[in-house]
């Protein structure tokens, strides 16, 4: 956790003990290595005790008001220790400044540590400090306790054995300059405020590592639920598709018998497009198999056949009947569609509607179908709902299903809410128009420029007729010799 341990980096003493060289020995291109565990050790609490960047304090997570209260409370004690704590002694500034450190250690621990380590002999030794001395070792448990927030238990545990030591060498140097329950009062402190920052980081770190499992749980879980909307569209497919590989199969089986004498390479020839026809569909059959696996027992019927936008208007109606005022207006040609684009088009209008009963009930809905010369555009827009929503089971995953069908179609969708507080979905669904479809829209025609003036032809001489000869009828589509 990176705002918790900024200085929590390798040790360097694990690299080198994992290169170092045999005892006695001196590494190529190097100086002879001492490798005591006492140098060692001294490295270690080098790199732990002058690391001098800044690990600034984070906000705590909750409300937002509350997010600094803890940076609050470590300045109104350091304001408390710097007004009465500092009254009775003669060079006040100095206390201040040393009860400023914890507003210091909110950035800075170790340096601020540092500097109270420093202070401390001033306080114990000077008579002129007296009334501030037990002031001046609460403010380094304070300081000690920002700092083991912050740095790994190593840290902590270093940092309060020199105080510890410090404040031992203080009261055997001064010939027990302080009652020794002073002493062990001190000692309670440095003891109780480490266990309770060390808490305090535990709780935080599991608070992160749970955020990050749930933030994992969550992608894993759309995921999933993208694959189960691909297959629930798959499923739903396969009969369009079966249709196509059935009509291939009948066509290529049917072929031979439309032309009179086939050659033997075109009878062959077809028999394998129809061979290979009946293997496909076998295979998706299959794969049908395994994708209903999970969501149909086994020995259950068919299903029924896919819905198209010619059961629009029962859709319609049954959405009327469950309370919702709903309209629906066609603009262009209405023509037919692949069939692909009418089941997708159907869901995405079922599931629009769907999502309109569970959260806007009672709300004036309008679907648009506009069919153009190469797409379908669909709208289904409502207004805000006239009664409060009903909490409703299941994953909530609509939209996603949605944009799967369109994005299976080269289409795409796009779902909002309106300014008036409703919502809005509309899709944009590829679908060409077949150039033999009569019922397809037409681009308007360009207006015919003037007409050339006709050209005069030339004068005919009609045959001579033999009087013997029976004259012959001439046709209507006959051109007059010239």
């Amino acid at each position: 956790m990176n705002n918790l341990d900024n200085t929590d980096h390798m040790d360097s003493a694990e690299k080198e003990t994992a290169h170092a060289a045999p005892s006695g020995r001196v590494p190529s291109g190097g100086t002879p290595r001492t490798g005591a565990p006492s140098g060692r050790a001294l490295r270690t609490v080098r790199e732990d005790l002058f690391a001098l960047d800044p690990q600034p304090m984070p906000p705590m997570t909750g409300p937002k008001p509350l997010r600094w209260l803890p940076h609050l409370a470590v300045a109104a004690v350091a304001a408390f220790a710097a007004g009465p704590g500092t009254e009775d002694i003669a060079a006040r500034g100095v206390g201040m400044a040393h009860a400023a450190l914890l507003v210091v250690a909110l950035r800075w621990p170790v340096p601020a540590w540092w500097l109270s380590l420093v202070m401390l002999p001033v306080f114990s030794l000077r008579a002129s400090f007296g009334p501030y001395e037990g002031w001046a070792w609460s403010v380094h448990a304070g300081l000690l306790f920002l700092l083991a927030l912050r740095n790994r238990p190593r840290v902590a545990y270093e940092t309060v054995l020199l105080s510890t030591a410090l404040l031992l060498g203080l009261q055997l140097a001064g010939g027990g300059a302080w009652p020794w329950r002073f002493v062990v009062i001190v000692l309670a402190e440095f003891a109780l405020v480490v266990a309770a920052a060390a808490g305090v980081r535990q709780v935080r770190e599991v608070r992160s590592r749970l955020a990050e499992q749930e933030a994992t749980l969550a992608q894993e879980r759309a995921h999933r639920t993208v694959l189960q909307e691909r297959a629930r569209i798959a499923r739903e497919l396969h009969d369009v598709v079966a249709h196509h590989m059935s009509v291939i199969s009948i066509q290529a089986d049917a072929a031979p018998y439309r032309v009179a004498d086939p050659p033997p390479e075109l009878v062959a020839a077809l028999a394998d497009i129809r061979a290979g026809a009946l293997e496909g569909l076998t295979e998706l059959r299959r794969l049908l198999g395994v994708l209903r696996s999970e969501d149909r027992p086994a020995g259950a019927g068919p299903e029924a056949p896919q819905p198209t936008l010619e059961r629009l208007d029962d859709l319609l109606t049954g959405v009327r009947r469950a309370g919702l005022d709903v309209t629906a207006t066609t603009s262009g040609t209405r023509r037919p569609l692949p069939e692909g684009v009418e089941l997708s088009a159907y869901r995405i209008v079922q599931e629009a509607l769907s999502n309109t009963l569970r959260h806007a009930p009672g709300a004036r809905t309008r679907v648009e179908l506009n069919y153009t010369c190469t797409a379908l555009h669909l709208r289904v827009r409502n207004g805000p709902g006239q009664q409060p929503d009903q909490p409703s089971p299941g994953a909530g995953h609509g939209l996603l299903g949605m944009r799967e069908r369109a994005a299976m179609l080269g289409g795409e969708l796009s779902a909002a809410p309106t300014p008036d507080g409703g919502f809005e979905v509309t899709a944009l669904l590829p679908a060409p128009a077949a150039p033999s479809d009569p019922k397809a829209p037409k681009a308007p025609k360009p207006p015919a420029g003037p007409t050339a003036p006709a050209v005069p032809s030339a004068p005919t001489t009609p045959a001579p007729v033999t009087p013997t000869a029976t004259p012959a009828t001439r046709q209507p589509d006959e051109e007059e010799p010239a």
